[in-house]
């Protein structure tokens, strides 16, 4: 089995504790079992100091997660430029008189 990537999120409880959770991915090859060939596996593992968690994926439902990440990150990414594009700064007017050119 290899390690194909980790992604470790450190992040602060509600006490103001620092608390860390890791996502792990992990994969299996295709490989021959008695003469027939066997799917590949992918594994998404979760470590935080809860417990841990693991979820085996088939090479189709694996691709269909990452499909469903890509479409859904790209739509949160483009809601973000879109406030980023309508955002105007508050600038106090006595700072707004330097900035004039």
């Amino acid at each position: 089995m290899a390690i194909e990537d980790e992604i470790v999120h450190w992040w602060r409880s509600e006490e103001g504790e620092q608390k860390r959770t890791v996502l792990r991915i992990e994969s299996k090859n295709p490989e021959l079992v008695n003469g027939f060939p066997r799917d590949g596996v992918v594994f998404i593992k979760i470590f935080s100091d809860k417990g841990n968690a693991t979820i085996r994926l088939s090479a189709d439902e694996a691709l269909r997660l990452s499909t469903q990440l890509l479409n859904i990150s790209r739509e949160l990414l483009n809601k973000k430029r879109k406030l980023w594009n309508s955002y105007e700064p508050i600038i106090p007017e006595k700072e707004r008189n330097h900035l004039q050119v």
